[in-house]
């Protein structure tokens, strides 16, 4: 079971230990969910799940721990292994603990805003993006490299260009949430249209983002909704099996996405936005084109009047072609 979707395992938590990037929380909670969503596992699968499971434990926070606990309590199959390690039943005996009651972690304290300067609100009312300029930096980011994209997101943190504007909070928790479902049900379809829909984008754009092969976009997209980073991981070992399979693209993705910004996602979904009307405007002005050419056309190719207003025609007699007087 593991092993189809995680051949990197062990290169995962190797790289996480020596890297930074802590990817072991996202780990425990997935290898949880995909293996109480069968009710009967082989002996294998059951010592693989034990041996994962028992290694990952011990090492991650006491929330993840928690959560896992609370998925296992309730599931029937759960080896006695994993219950004893979570304290789901006493060491010597077959009887379940009763659990008690999950205390709320308290919110955190909102960081304090800084208030835009005068000079700050002028350069952003002033430097409202093009359509031609937002086409450019979608066209630049979709032919760049990974290196070059990172580079291309840290310059939008500091460039004066109007970004979009935040996505509300209770619109963009809906949308993690369904994003997530459908990314572990591998509903493109439905994941296409939802990430389209949140953050205000036509199919054609959300559907690139979606297929983007190297998964920056994806991050974008994400932050603009101020995704969790545990949400986002999940998502790209559910959704995205090529970049979850191999250790050196999750943990590149996960840095990119740990570092960027929430400026740098709004000003590109801005551009996002903003090269779809340039995309417009230009098969609107070569349709209004192609229709003054067509009216020149045919205004040319009409044949003049023999005689002109106002000239009196001359009137022939007779066969020595003399006028009458």
């Amino acid at each position: 079971m593991t092993k189809s979707l995680f051949p990197g395992f062990d290169g995962l938590m190797t790289l996480s230990r020596r890297e930074g990037v802590d990817v072991r929380p996202t780990l425990l909670r997935v290898l949880t969910d995909l293996y109480v969503q069968t009710r009967v596992h082989s002996e294998d699968e059951q010592r693989q799940f034990v041996e994962l499971a028992t290694r990952l434990i011990d090492q991650v926070d006491d929330a993840t721990r928690a959560a896992v606990k609370a998925r296992l309590a309730v599931y029937p199959q759960t080896p006695v292994p994993i219950l004893q390690k979570l304290g789901l039943v006493a060491a010597q005996e077959g009887r379940r603990v009763p659990l008690a009651r999950e205390i709320a972690a308290p919110p955190p304290a909102p960081s304090p805003v800084r208030a835009p300067t005068e000079a700050e609100q002028r350069m952003a009312s002033n430097m409202a993006m093009q359509p031609t300029d937002a086409a450019e930096i979608h066209d630049m980011f979709f032919h760049a490299d990974a290196s070059q994209r990172a580079l291309i997101l840290h310059n939008l943190e500091q460039t004066p260009l109007k970004a979009a504007p935040r996505i509300p909070t209770v619109r963009a928790k809906r949308a993690i949430q369904i994003l997530e479902m459908a990314a572990i049900a591998g509903d493109v379809e439905n994941f296409t249209y939802e990430l389209g829909d949140s953050l205000i984008l036509p199919s054609r754009v959300a559907a690139q983002i979606v297929d983007d092969p190297g998964g920056e976009a994806l991050a974008v997209a994400a932050r603009a909704l101020d995704m969790p980073s545990p949400n986002f991981q999940r998502i790209l070992l559910f959704f995205k099996p090529e970049i979850g399979n191999s250790v050196n693209n999750v943990y590149r993705l996960s840095r990119l996405y740990d570092r960027l910004g929430e400026r740098s996602a709004l000003v590109m979904l801005a551009a996002w936005r903003g090269s779809t009307l340039a995309v417009t405007r230009a098969k609107y002005q070569s349709s209004l084109h192609d229709g003054e050419r067509q009216r020149a056309r045919a205004g040319g190719s009409q044949t003049r009047p023999g005689v002109q207003p106002g000239s009196s025609p001359t009137v022939r007699t007779g066969t020595g072609g003399s006028s009458d007087h």
